[in-house]
């Protein structure tokens, strides 16, 4: 339980630092990848939170999530394994890699492998895996476009 509760405190601070990264007077001060890896950051905060509003919000309208061989619009992930996800990012500790982000004008693409393992239920996870993310800025702010996810059993 003492570990819920510190990562849920560590994913709502991030939380509350890309907030504030939002107002206009904090993102002057950052650079532009700096703001990309804070959203990707703050999404995958909002799922070990268990915010799902604050979760969609960093997503885009038209968002095309790609995982386990489907294509997911945002209307499919809010009602279909955004629940199950935010389930499994509190209950699986995961760690990222380095992220590489690229940028061309209003568009960013970030990439990072990640090693994920736990106990989801009586599944133990042990597991390395590749997220891209693809932003572009809509009417200043950073919103993800595209997340493809894959992963597999690590050996």
């Amino acid at each position: 339980m003492k570990n819920i509760y510190k990562r849920t405190v560590h994913a709502l601070s991030a939380v509350i630092f890309v907030t504030l990264a939002g107002c206009s007077s904090v993102l002057g001060q950052q650079n532009t990848e700096d703001q990309v890896v804070g959203v990707v950051d703050a999404f995958h905060a909002a799922l070990v939170a268990g915010d799902s509003t604050t979760a969609l919000s960093h997503l885009a309208d038209d968002v095309t999530i790609l995982e386990s061989g489907g294509v997911e619009s945002k209307e499919h992930y809010r009602s279909g394994h955004l629940a199950g996800d935010m389930r499994f990012a509190q209950a699986v500790p995961r760690k990222r890699g380095n992220m590489k982000v690229s940028i061309v004008r209003d568009v960013a693409w970030a990439h990072s492998t990640n090693i994920t393992q736990g106990r989801m239920g009586d599944r133990e996870i042990n597991s390395q895996g590749a997220e891209l993310v693809v932003l572009a800025q809509e009417e200043g702010i950073w919103r993800i476009k595209a997340i493809h996810w894959s992963s597999r059993k690590r050996k």
